[in-house]
């Protein structure tokens, strides 16, 4: 479904994102409080303190011994007056890869106030790679439509950034004529994703999340397993609440149907499968420690994470 007010809003850049659009971002970049504490665990800093089994410089704490634990740091002390197997954790000052999947699907193709889904999906990734990029950190990519993805590994060049925003304007481009939608390229994506993403980077997932089921909670718990992932979720208002339009045609690119907005019992429950949705993702990802950032595409991105990035709850 997209807004009736494409034509309009294109030579805005709030239909189909551009290279130069994502570019310019780069000055709101440098205001986002990526650098500094966070209530999102801290994994939004670029060069960060992160738990590393070995040698380090500083002990952060000790703990029963996990599979995978390097055993050469086990504390015998405590071992042995406890019973149970113990180790030492020590953490030290290392950059990390940064890596943005970003969501061009056909599902993103839909905006009734500022941007396309798609677009602020581009947004987000432009000002976070653009602020890790800043802060020395390595970014890759890995970029999705309904038939295709893209993959960058990750480099800290300005060239390589580029070539990740192209991807991303190509991509815009050709959802404009794409007609069939492909739920099922989420997982496939995030299966991609564990194979190549390795071991402790930061990962944004930007999406929407159309498609997602138990497959998907499986692929994002082995993510968050050994890297820190952080989901950028994508939304429309009129995803979260009816306008009062009447009867309105509605349309998902194949079907389409009448639907009364004036019908308040119809908007009720609009609204509260909206909160619903948010709601449950929040809880199944909290519980993989996968904190959740919902952006609309009513409001600019940057003054939205800049909002969240300074206390996330």
């Amino acid at each position: 479904m997209a807004s009736q007010r494409n034509n309009e809003r294109h030579n805005s850049g709030s239909v189909c994102v551009s290279v130069s659009d994502l570019v310019r971002l780069q000055y709101h970049a440098r205001q986002l409080p990526l650098g500094s504490s966070s209530k999102i665990d801290n994994v939004l800093v670029g060069r960060h303190r992160s738990r590393v089994r070995g040698r380090g410089l500083n002990f952060e704490e000790l703990r029963q011994y996990r599979q995978g634990d390097d055993i050469r740091q086990m504390d015998w002390k405590v071992t042995n007056r406890t019973g149970k197997p113990h180790v030492r954790i020590y953490a030290e000052e290392r950059e990390r890869p940064v890596i943005v999947m970003v969501d061009q699907r056909l599902s993103m193709f839909f905006g009734s106030r500022r941007v396309m889904k798609s677009v602020a999906a581009a947004h987000m990734a432009a000002l976070v790679g653009w602020k890790s990029l800043s802060q020395g950190d390595r970014v890759g990519s890995l970029v999705f439509n309904d038939d295709s993805i893209s993959e960058l590994p990750a480099r800290a060049t300005r060239q390589h950034m580029m070539q990740t925003f192209h991807t991303l304007e190509d991509y815009g481009q050709r959802l404009r004529q794409a007609e069939v939608g492909n739920s099922a390229q989420l997982n496939n994506a995030l299966k991609k994703l564990v194979n190549s993403a390795g071991h402790d980077a930061l990962i944004y997932v930007i999406s929407d999340l159309d498609g997602a089921d138990n497959a998907t909670g499986h692929y994002l718990s082995a993510l968050a397993q050994h890297n820190s992932v952080i989901l950028g979720f994508i939304f429309d208002p009129m995803e979260q609440s009816l306008p009062v339009g009447g009867k309105l045609a509605v349309s998902d690119g194949q079907y389409q149907v009448e639907v009364d907005t004036s019908d308040q019992n119809l908007r009720d429950s609009f609204g509260h499968q909206f909160q619903s949705r948010l709601n449950q993702a929040r809880q199944f990802l909290r519980a993989r420690h996968v904190p959740v950032l919902p952006i609309s595409t009513g409001q600019a991105v940057e003054s939205q994470l800049m909002t969240m990035m300074s206390g996330v709850g």
